[in-house]
């Protein structure tokens, strides 16, 4: 049996290969792998991601296609990241095809036997050889439990893990050659992008992940009848398998096609409930595709699939509704002192020209009546990726889920207002926020802390005037550029000298003359006179002679 280096060199030289198969031949050698492949065939020389011609995005996708499950998973998400990649690689990556042959049911009834300890029969009372749908991780059966409740049970293929991690390690390889031996690529932060799908991609794959965050969800709209959470079956559930209800209806794309439903009214309701995922829950499905999303009877919204979700803390929910409340009012300076507030802006960022964009981005929405969030929360990521802003993962994801419910809505109904359903919710949100009961909450939260500070003020105070007293506090000043100053402060002065000096010397009578002065005279003011000139020239371009 081969090990795991010499399994993960075989993956990494037909990884190479396939790059060079679509002509990224030329990264090869940049990272200098070149060696593991020595017959690869030339490729162009680009020097950046710029450079690439119009084909790359569509090349990248077809190696990614081409590498399997793993590399499709990261292919798909960072068609949710166009802040990182660029529109043109994200729409590329959005075409990724995840549709994988089904494993034979042998193997998934010894999956059930070996996950659940009990053998299928025992278990349901039917269970449908042909799954449902069938992708790279897992697929799906419809079965009947043994107390009668019909359920869909989601398998994990095996091996499917062993798989992945082997190649997030080989992309945890690659990407840290990338980041030292491309600099142009520094920008982009690659180590880091294979980290964030690195702790996507394992969450994926574990089920009961996945089965918390839809019993965290049914918590959240335990209240709402007008949207229907899938009840989570634990007792047939486990790391490799999640059963749940077998939800009925029709997916919210099929609707428009259908007679029952009142398309005004499901627009409105998936928008509502989108919205209070983000705002009120801070909890919210990351992937909220029309084939995500079904409509029951009395046209109540059904989300399913909860292996992505986003989650964002009180303090980023306040302030993303404030920033859409001044995104929606058309105020600049608002948003980029609220960018700045949420630490997506720094010192580094030129806000004066972002301003400048930013107000030429609002241009467009000024004086038309503002129906489409998304429209205006991806012109404000493009902007920021000009400016190198580094955002929030779910700030992006976020963005992208706005996109999907907006795009579903419209296609519901053509009329169909995101900010009239949004801007109530936001300003509830910010009304809270600014409640007296809203900073006893905060103290409550923070109590401890508080009193830990407290407790620590006298004995911090005492060790400061202790070390004062004994003369050990040091402040340390530092002065940008002082070295260039005190240089040229010193040939200034040397300068005066020879000046002085020299026309001393001019006064006297005695030593060698020169044309009647004194020879010594005249050098000095030669000299002099040279000095000035490279200090008024080092002044004016600010150069150390």
């Amino acid at each position: 049996m081969a090990s795991k280096d010499e399994n993960n060199l075989k993956r990494l030289k037909e990884i190479i290969k396939v790059l060079s198969k679509y002509e990224f031949g030329y990264l090869i050698e940049k990272i200098k792998l070149k060696h593991k492949i020595p017959f690869i065939t030339p490729s162009y020389d680009y020097e950046s991601l710029e450079e690439l011609d119009e084909s790359a995005p569509e090349r990248l996708r077809f190696v990614l296609q081409e590498l399997g499950p793993t590399f499709i998973k990261l292919g798909q998400t960072l068609s949710t990241r166009p802040d990182l990649v660029g529109r043109k690689f994200a729409n590329e990556f959005a075409k990724l095809q995840d549709d994988n042959p089904p494993i034979e049911f042998d193997v998934v009834k010894a999956s059930i036997k070996k996950e659940l300890k009990h053998p299928i029969e025992s278990i349901f009372s039917s269970f449908d050889a042909e799954p449902l749908g069938s992708a790279s991780i897992g697929q799906v059966h419809r079965a009947v439990l043994k107390t009668g409740e019909d359920v869909a049970v989601k398998i994990q293929k095996p091996g499917v893990e062993h798989v992945i991690k082997s190649d997030i390690s080989i992309m945890e390889f690659l990407a840290k050659r990338i980041d030292t031996y491309i600099p142009q690529f520094k920008i982009y932060n690659v180590p880091g992008i294979v980290e964030e799908f690195k702790r996507s991609i394992l969450k994926e794959i574990d089920y009961e992940n996945e089965a918390m965050n839809l019993k965290r969800f049914s918590y959240n709209f335990k209240d709402d009848e007008t949207v229907h959470v899938p009840k989570i079956y634990s007792d047939y559930s486990s790391l490799k398998i999640i059963t749940m209800e077998l939800i009925g209806g029709k997916k919210v794309s099929d609707v428009t096609e259908a007679k029952g439903f009142d398309l005004k009214l499901i627009a409105e309701r998936g928008a509502v409930s989108y919205f209070k995922q983000v705002i009120m829950y801070g909890f919210f499905h990351a992937d909220p595709h029309p084939s995500n999303i079904y409509i029951l009877n009395d046209n109540v919204i059904c989300y399913i699939d909860f292996g992505m979700m986003g989650i964002l803390d009180d303090e980023f929910k306040q302030n993303l509704a404030e920033l859409i409340i001044y995104f929606i009012d058309n105020n600049v300076s608002g948003m980029i002192n609220q960018l700045t507030y949420m630490g997506m802006i720094n010192d580094k960022v030129d806000t004066r020209s972002l301003k400048y964009d930013l107000t030429d981005m609002m241009y467009k929405y000024y004086g038309t009546e503002l129906n489409e969030v998304h429209g205006g929360m991806n012109d404000l990521i493009n902007l920021m990726r000009k400016y190198h802003v580094s955002m929030p993962r779910e700030f992006v994801l976020l963005a992208r889920g706005i996109g999907m419910v907006e795009e579903t809505g419209e296609k519901l109904d053509p009329n169909f207002n995101a900010v009239e359903v949004c801007k109530p919710i936001m300003m509830k949100v910010i009304r809270k926020k600014l409640t007296p009961l809203n900073f006893i909450d905060y103290i409550k939260k923070n109590i401890i802390e508080t009193e830990h500070v407290l407790k620590n003020i006298p004995l911090t105070i005492t060790k400061t005037l202790y070390k004062l007293e004994e003369g050990e506090i040091r402040i340390k000043v530092e002065h940008e550029g002082l070295e260039r100053i005190v240089n040229k402060l010193s040939i200034a002065i040397i300068l005066s000298a020879l000046l002085i000096g020299s026309s001393m010397i001019m006064t006297t009578d005695n030593g060698i003359f020169l044309l009647k002065f004194p020879y010594l005279g005249v050098l000095g003011f030669v000299i002099s006179a040279i000095l000035a000139i490279f200090l008024v020239v080092s002044i004016l371009k600010d150069k150390v002679i």
